[in-house]
């Protein structure tokens, strides 16, 4: 069997759906070039008008949008039952938003502490996703040990 061909469960999503599923989750995972190697970071976003915003501030994510390379974000997502996952992604240009622009009431809170004040909004070129039936965990594994977190800082 050829692993790299999709399942009969796979169904390519409408734009519709794509929005639809980018909306019900918040964080998507951004993939850019910076000084020609790649990168990616978590980032929560906000889908906004046909857009999606994220907020930064300066470092490696701000500088690869002010180059105008092209970016992308995929975000995905399970449903309630864990059987069916989705996967979405937006490829096109980010650029920060300009004083006035019309931007939603509530955007996006960095979950690390630091100036983050700047909105980048990706105009998508390509928008694609995908949803497909999760197989038995005989053909994948789960993770192998869970991660344990510090307690916060006292």
């Amino acid at each position: 069997m050829n692993m790299s061909e999709p399942g009969q469960e796979t169904q390519d999503l409408t734009v519709h759906e794509c929005w639809s599923h980018l909306r019900s989750a918040s964080v998507g995972r951004l993939a850019l070039i910076s000084h020609d190697r790649p990168e990616i970071f978590p980032v929560n976003y906000l889908p906004d008008e046909g857009t999606v915003i994220f907020r930064t501030g300066p470092g490696t994510k701000l500088e690869a949008v002010l180059s105008g390379e092209p970016v992308v974000l995929e975000a995905d997502g399970l449903n309630t039952y864990g059987t069916i996952a989705w996967s979405v992604v937006v490829k096109g240009v980010a650029a920060p938003v300009q004083p006035g622009e019309d931007v939603p009431a509530q955007t996006p809170s960095p979950w690390e502490e630091g100036d983050k004040e700047i909105l980048v909004r990706i105009t998508p070129t390509e928008l694609s996703g995908r949803r497909f039936v999760i197989g038995p965990p005989t053909r994948w594994w789960p993770p192998l040990e869970p991660v344990t977190l510090p307690g916060p800082k006292e």
